[in-house]
């Protein structure tokens, strides 16, 4: 692609203004540099509104309005995920690159025409999550590719979070007045809402997922009165991945099991971990192997694994959002700004945004791709990501 001829700053749009339009808006001023808001639309005019009063921002009374700016360069997708494909689809047709969330589309052939349609027109499509490209993340592949504690052999890799139909949901509530759009979110389901979240660290750093076995279950049906009608949305997946090398992760997603988002790799002389992977400042630990038996004692009796903190080669004081966890997620758009500017490719787009949403579908529905899976999608091996920051 040819490096861009725009100004400085690469001017944004936001269609949806719902729940995550906060978690976005929040963290546009770690980018105030590159990121340009030209304005907002939502489908609710009321919703579009009161988003738009609370931060200051430009509206646009349509989707046609804002492809018709000639001063918005990307499309920052942020409607209900059921949206997503015929929103972003329109958006590449009238050649505006695109940031969607999560996840590229519901249905594999549709996130495949939306990789295509970019390709054919010259553009980047770009699905969150963007936190692998944090400090924690990048810490942690640069201790993978130093073999810090040897080859990988294993990686668990958690995305829990607890009974969530119990624990108060109907509060959340944003800056901006906007609520946790809980019925959407049973509905999609945890695992395409947050197993990209471990697959963009697990393929940045290993590569493409080349083998699969799933499992997927709806353990409790009734989550109280925004169940969906006919409500089967697994809240529950477990999934062994199988990466070159004969490397293998174990991914499991559930809104069932107590919070824990770890994320361990076990090599042959140690583990590498991170506490929390949705938190851009959690410590990344070298842990050896306790190969005497005075250091496994100390490890059983004292709590002791003679493990260090590995600090980041570079890190950065962020703003985050007042519901969100702390998270950089306009990360993403900036690096696909950036990526914009200079001529290079986004990190997270095309192919690898495509295996994202592949794997993460078939993780949830084996009924439909098989327990187990072969993925089509391979993206090539991530570049890391160096500059924190726009110069």
């Amino acid at each position: 692609m040819m490096k861009s001829d725009f100004a400085e700053k690469i001017g944004i749009a936001f269609v949806g203004c719902g729940y995550v339009a906060d978690l976005y808006q929040a963290t546009l001023s770690n980018w105030t540099g590159l990121l340009d808001l030209k304005g907002v639309h939502d489908i609710s005019l009321a919703r579009q509104r009161q988003f738009a009063s609370h931060y200051g921002a430009p509206q646009y009374d349509s989707l046609d309005a804002i492809l018709t700016d000639p001063n918005v360069q990307i499309v920052v997708n942020l409607t209900p995920p059921a949206q997503h494909y015929t929103i972003s689809q329109k958006c590449l047709s009238a050649g505006r690159h695109v940031y969607s969330e999560k996840p590229l589309a519901l249905d594999l052939p549709e996130a495949k025409h939306l990789v295509d349609l970019a390709q054919e027109k010259g553009l980047y499509v770009v699905s969150a999550p963007s936190s692998f490209l944090g400090p924690a993340g990048q810490t942690l592949y640069q201790a993978v590719r130093n073999r810090e504690q040897g080859v990988p052999r294993l990686v668990y890799a958690e995305m829990d979070d607890g009974m969530v139909h119990r624990i108060g949901y109907e509060n959340w509530k944003t800056a901006s007045g906007a609520y946790w759009p809980a019925e959407n979110e049973f509905e999609t389901g945890c695992t395409l809402e947050h197993a990209g979240y471990a697959l963009t660290w697990l393929v940045g750093m290993f590569g493409p997922v080349r083998r699969m076995v799933s499992f997927a279950s709806c353990l409790v049906a009734d989550k109280g009165p925004d169940t969906p009608t006919n409500y089967t949305t697994p809240d529950f997946t477990a999934a062994c991945l199988e990466f070159d090398d004969g490397l293998v992760a174990r991914l499991t997603n559930s809104i069932v099991a107590p919070h824990d988002h770890q994320f361990r790799i076990m090599c042959d002389d140690g583990v590498l971990s991170v506490d929390e992977t949705w938190d851009f400042s959690s410590p990344v630990r070298s842990t050896p192997l306790p190969t005497t038996r005075l250091q496994r004692g100390a490890k059983k009796l004292l709590g002791l694994d003679f493990g260090k903190r590995l600090q980041p080669e570079a890190s950065r004081e962020i703003s985050t959002a007042k519901r969100g966890y702390p998270m950089d997620f306009a990360l993403g758009v900036a690096e696909m700004a950036m990526a914009l500017k200079s001529g290079n490719s986004p990190r997270l787009g095309g192919e690898f945004s495509l295996h994202i949403t592949e794997v993460s579908l078939a993780i949830q529905h084996p009924e439909i791709f098989g327990a187990e899976y072969y993925p089509t999608s391979a993206p090539e091996k991530m570049e890391p990501m160096k500059v924190l920051e726009p110069s």
